[in-house]
């Protein structure tokens, strides 16, 4: 088997998500034998440092040795079992650890298969848990402009990214969106907690003059991804905890991307000192092996559907790999490791490496801002910083860092003008020096007029 074979099958049968499949006439995709770490190796024996993640799941790296033995081992015992009306030891196990580490006052656990199914759920819930307590006329939903919170239609419906959105629209729930507290918009001798104070004022307004008819808020903490890797201040996440509860809505918060150290605390919140009614996580939490989802709430939620079956008031939704056992069991390995390597502190000093390495891209002419939180960084393209205008999207500035990082051994995928690493978390300083050299040497090429 080479490339060449992989790729001809690949496009007979094949079509990829979040692609225009008439591009792989100029840009076949890139066929993977193996992984090992940060590294991914091609049919041909070409290797590339994994520094998206693979789409952000994965957090120490391909084939690890401790989740590859815990997944084994689960293997040979239970592969899966209908969670209704059934259960078993790892999914137990993983509820536990997760109310024991996620903020205080989340008690319970839903299961789904992938972060725009938890937010399904959270949504739901949350609209369904208003229904339980009388209040019917909750059917809106608030979040911000610049947000992804997947790609089914109620998540769709509350992000705002309008290359996913806009072909759909007809489809979509009616979302009020508030403004944005990205940081990348502040004005000039402002800091990002200022800007985020400003901010908020119109989210109070919308929030005092909508209370009676939405259910919740729905905010990715810190880090809007999908948006540009836009980042924001702590205290926005504050304000809206104490506006939440002034009004009597929920904050769901989706850490689905930011969840498991990304943003340097074990979850986003943390830096706020907050606790959200429904916290949504994914990807990492089975450290890219397999797909599982967690929709944590609050014993004041769950007792909302607690009651006598002829009521009608349980939770009915379901996926059929609810719980997962090998999920589950993957999952535990990734809490083992946070519990025995020390890996937040270890990534603190990881990212400052990383923010050391691409520091020089400050001074660069066609670069508007270097921005970093915990191990996501970004850098953002422009013909003009000082104005911080934006490169035209149909100029795929971002396609020319793709080409030039598989070029030079790295899988880079910029999100339009921004390019950015959010690596594997074992990855060495001397892979991060080498991504630096080459996303700076993509920039350079993809900005040349």
């Amino acid at each position: 088997m080479n490339n060449a074979d992989l790729i001809r099958r690949d496009l007979d049968v094949l079509w990829h998500p979040c692609t225009q499949m008439k591009d792989h006439e100029s840009n076949p995709p890139v066929p993977i034998k193996r992984g090992s770490g940060v590294w991914l190796e091609d049919y041909d024996g070409r290797q590339f440092i994994d520094a998206v993640s693979s789409w952000w799941v994965n957090l120490f790296g391909h084939a690890n040795p401790r989740i590859n033995a815990r997944v084994r081992e689960q293997m040979e015992r239970l592969e899966h079992v209908i969670l209704a009306g059934f259960s078993h030891e790892p999914v137990v196990e993983l509820s536990e650890r997760l109310v024991d580490l996620t903020p205080e006052g989340l008690t319970r656990a839903f299961y789904a298969d992938n972060g725009s199914s938890a937010i399904e759920v959270a949504l739901k819930m949350s609209f369904h848990y208003w229904l339980n307590r009388g209040q019917s006329q909750k059917t809106r939903f608030v979040a911000l402009t610049g947000s992804y919170h997947g790609e089914t239609l109620g998540a769709l419906s509350v992000g705002h990214v309008p290359l996913y959105r806009e072909t759909y629209g007809p489809l979509l729930l009616e979302a009020i969106h508030a403004p944005s507290p990205d940081c990348y918009h502040r004005e000039a001798g402002e800091d990002c907690a200022e800007y985020a104070e400003r901010q908020f004022a119109e989210m109070e307004r919308i929030l005092a003059e909508n209370a009676d008819e939405v259910c919740a808020v729905v905010v990715e903490p810190l880090v809007q991804c999908v948006g540009g890797m836009r980042m924001h201040d702590p205290v926005y996440l504050q304000r809206l905890r104490e506006a939440c509860d002034r009004y009597g809505i929920h904050l769901i918060a989706d850490e689905i991307a930011v969840g498991f150290g990304r943003t340097g605390t074990m979850f986003a919140c943390e830096q706020a000192g907050i606790s959200p009614d429904f916290l949504c996580l994914s990807k990492g939490l089975t450290a890219g092996y397999l797909p599982l989802a967690v929709t944590l709430t609050t014993e004041d939620v769950y007792s909302a559907f607690y009651d006598d079956f002829d009521n009608l008031t349980a939770f009915l939704h379901s996926h059929s790999f609810t719980g997962n056992p090998l999920g589950c069991a993957a999952a535990l390995a990734t809490l083992d490791i946070f519990a025995d390597d020390n890996v937040i502190e270890a990534n603190r000093r990881k990212a400052q490496v990383m923010g050391d390495a691409m520091a020089p891209l400050n001074d660069h002419p066609k670069v508007a801002e270097v921005r970093q939180t915990g191990m996501i960084l970004a850098a953002e393209m422009s013909p003009d910083p000082a104005r911080r205008t934006a490169y035209p999207w149909q100029e795929r500035r971002g396609l020319h860092v793709y080409r030039h990082g598989l070029e030079n051994r790295a899988l880079l995928r910029p999100l339009g003008n921004v390019v950015y690493l959010m690596p594997p978390y074992v990855i060495t300083e001397e892979e991060i020096h080498h991504l630096a050299r080459v996303a700076t040497e993509g920039i350079d090429i993809a900005t040349r007029d």
